[in-house]
């Protein structure tokens, strides 16, 4: 069961944002695409192929995705904080161990596990947790707390870049891993619950129809499936990509950081749009803005262009996220949101993994990235179909609700 404790001020909540902000933009920042900066180092030192080291990103991701599961039924059963707690400490020990690994194997392993238990019990039970707090504007707040997770997906390839390149990958990996250690922890303790809510009968939707949950939960999951392997691919591969156009080194790392710090933006933005139009039209348009610009990064040919291409990107990319977290907690009942949070974003962080390692795959293949990009805005199609469908649904129930 859940802890309780007295209900703190309703100015708390907004400290809980902030600190939600804060851990998922370290968190995520270190499991999502934080690889992407030590791709071609490791590539470099031992000699792997492009797709075997994007695989390690992959593995994490996969772990994100069985983990998440878990821990969001966890969630729904026990005190968030401490599911934090737990998480905080084993990704920060694997990735001190990351430095020690000399086998691909071992790779594969730490990041897996650091996965499982640290980015699974730090992602969907949080979002949950953050949803939990608001009964009106919940958008916008779930919209700020992944603004941070975007801020952190731009900052920590960018700052490891430069560690890399002054001190060594396996410095850098050391580096992050205490880092985080003394960052997530104490953001762990802030991580309390919100005051007991009468627990709803039936899906609350404000008045509207719903889907039945075994048509909802599998449509959602392979409508995250596909925008997620559509983005993973940018977001690991963006990077060596504009290294083998521009033959920059740590530069590289820049155009990624200004799209995510577009993406905050963007979170924002269509956080606050899905209060006003409803989160699953406010998905569609952020998901419709990432795949029309998807193909785009291939034509680019110079550092230049990818700074000006990156932010116009990112902006609707940042707002993919927030419409899938909005939709999940609006169609789901409060009392198994957790859980339905970490199954849906099962699938996208198994999309994460396949996008990651089919960029590395192709790229191999054919030696450049165009059929790596277009792979991922097949994939983006794919969602938008979906999420039309839903939405369409959605619509029909609630016409048919009101005759």
């Amino acid at each position: 069961m859940h802890e309780t404790s007295i209900s703190p001020e309703p100015g708390f909540r907004w400290v809980v944002v902030t600190a939600a902000a804060l851990l998922l933009g370290i968190a995520m920042g270190m499991l999502v695409n934080g690889l992407s900066a030590f791709v071609v180092p490791l590539e470099t030192h031992f000699g792997w192929d492009r797709a075997d080291v994007a695989a390690i990103n992959s593995f994490g991701l996969l772990g994100i995705a069985l983990g998440g599961i878990a821990m969001g039924f966890l969630a729904d059963r026990v005190a968030t904080r401490t599911i934090c707690l737990a998480g905080a400490v084993v990704l920060s020990l694997c990735l001190i161990l990351a430095s020690r690994a000399q086998a691909l194997w071992q790779f594969h392993a730490l990041f897996f596990l650091a996965g499982a238990i640290g980015g699974g019990a730090l992602f969907a039970p949080v979002i949950a947790l953050v949803g939990g707090w608001f009964r009106t504007g919940a958008g916008l707040a779930i919209g700020i707390a992944s603004a941070g997770q975007a801020l952190g997906q731009g900052l920590i390839p960018f700052v490891a870049g430069h560690l890399i390149e002054t001190m060594g990958w396996q410095a850098a990996f050391t580096i992050l891993g205490a880092f985080s250690a003394l960052t997530l922890v104490p953001l762990s303790f802030v991580m309390r619950q919100p005051p007991p809510a009468p627990a709803p009968t039936t899906v609350a939707t404000g008045g509207r129809a719903t889907i039945s949950p075994a048509i909802l939960l599998p449509a959602l999951s392979l409508a995250v499936l596909g925008c997620c392997t559509g983005m993973s691919t940018p977001l690991i591969h963006l990077v060596p990509l504009i290294q083998g156009v521009c033959g920059v080194g740590a530069e590289a790392g820049g155009p990624l950081l200004i799209m995510l710090i577009a993406a905050i933006g963007g979170r924002l933005f269509f956080g606050r749009l899905s209060d006003i139009i409803g989160p699953v039209r406010a998905w569609f348009a952020a998901t419709a803005w990432q795949t029309v610009l998807m193909l785009g990064f291939v034509t680019l040919g110079s550092l230049q262009a990818f700074w000006i291409f990156a932010p116009i990107y990112g902006f609707g990319y940042g707002g993919v996220m927030t419409g899938v977290l909005t939709t999940v907690r609006a169609l789901t009942p409060a009392s198994r949101r957790a859980s339905a949070t970490g199954i849906v974003l099962a699938f996208g962080w198994a999309g994460h993994a396949l996008g990651g390692w089919q960029g590395g795959v192709f790229f191999d293949l054919t030696e450049t990235y165009v059929v790596s990009f277009a792979v991922a805005t097949a994939a983006g199609a794919m969602n938008l179909a979906i999420v039309a469908a839903i939405w369409i649904a959605l619509r029909r129930r609630t016409v048919a609700a009101a005759a």
